[in-house]
């Protein structure tokens, strides 16, 4: 539960330090065209860290299923 919140916690400070870099990086005044490009590229690099966080964080935890067997030194 504490790894989920941490990860909600991160991308909505992504999200937030996103939307502030382009504010200052898009010349103003702003209409509502740039404030459209702004949500979508901050809403694209949220999307693509969550999906390379939870690709690489998933991809290291073996399966809850599978279990190993233990080695029968009888045979």
């Amino acid at each position: 539960m504490k790894r989920t919140l941490a990860l909600i916690f991160g991308m909505i400070v992504v999200f937030a330090a996103t939307v502030a870099v382009l504010f200052n990086v898009m010349p103003g005044p702003h209409k509502a065209t740039d404030y459209l490009v702004i949500g979508a590229v901050a809403t694209l690099l949220c999307l693509l860290l969550l999906f390379f966080v939870l690709i690489n964080t998933v991809a290291k935890r073996p399966a809850s299923s599978y279990k190993k067997e233990k080695a029968n030194p009888e045979q």
